[in-house]
């Protein structure tokens, strides 16, 4: 199955309109009108409306970091699905470890989310990925089946067209450690066979699945030459021009 490499920037709390402005500027001006990869920028909720109009006409896509699966209600400082199409937003960053681990997401809570958002044409990127002591303990693989199990409860076989799966090993993310090709690939095999018998061979091997632990230019060849590895989720090398694209350019080399 040749799968189109995806290369998405999370920019977390990082960016104020005029600076996300400015970046997607630069990250367009190059790679804006390549087919080869698909590119996926991910503004904080503010910049949204500055970095839309900025991406008419390109291949850059606009996704966003979170969201509330009600549509609309009392839910102070929460953004819903329609609010989010309404700028233009493709992705929709659900279940990131921050998420779970700094504001007590569970795998039912993003499971919400992820319904909410296939219901509105917004196509999730769900995060799973286990924490240093979950991976010394020999954990990962069970972890990961848990986070699945949740997180697509409910979906059936047509609501996954689009729907991407980033393994982000907690343990590699900011802190400048990275999975090896091997541990990555074993986890990306793990999460395409659990697809497999999940839904059917068809969904595993159209699903993209990224890496999001700590790629940057200097390790993502490695990385994207994986089987199983169809992009990654880019954190701090995303806050810069030259360093996304550099990992876009060497997407479209691997393709």
């Amino acid at each position: 199955m040749n799968r189109k490499y995806l290369i998405a920037g999370n920019w977390k709390m990082n960016k104020t309109s005029d600076e996300a402005a400015e970046l997607v500027r630069e990250i367009v001006q190059t790679v804006g009108q390549q087919m080869d990869v698909e590119v996926v920028v991910c503004p904080p909720f503010t910049a949204l409306s500055a970095v839309a109009p900025l991406l008419e006409g390109a291949t850059v896509k606009l996704g966003a970091q979170n969201m509330h699966p009600s549509a609309s209600g009392a839910f102070t400082g929460e953004i819903s699905a329609e609010m989010l199409r309404s700028h233009f937003s493709s992705y929709v960053i659900l279940g990131h470890s921050e998420r779970r681990s700094l504001f007590g997401e569970t795998d039912a809570s993003v499971n919400e989310k992820v319904r909410a958002a296939i219901k509105n044409q917004l196509k999730p990127i769900l995060c799973v990925g286990e924490t240093l002591e979950e991976r010394e303990a020999n954990e990962t693989l069970s972890v990961i089946e848990r986070q699945l199990e949740g997180g697509l409860k409910d979906v059936d076989g047509e609501a996954t067209v689009g729907l991407v799966v980033a393994y982000e090993p907690v343990w590699a993310i900011g802190t400048g450690k990275v999975a090896s090709p091997e541990q990555a690939q074993e986890v990306h095999a793990f999460i395409r066979g659990w697809l497999k018998t999940r839904f059917s061979e068809s969904v595993s091997q159209k699903m993209r699945l990224l890496y999001g632990g700590s790629m940057k230019p200097s390790n993502a060849q490695e990385l994207l030459t994986q089987t199983d590895i169809d992009g990654g989720l880019i954190g701090g090398a995303a806050l810069d021009a030259n360093s996304f694209i550099d990992l876009v350019t060497a997407a479209r080399e691997q393709g």
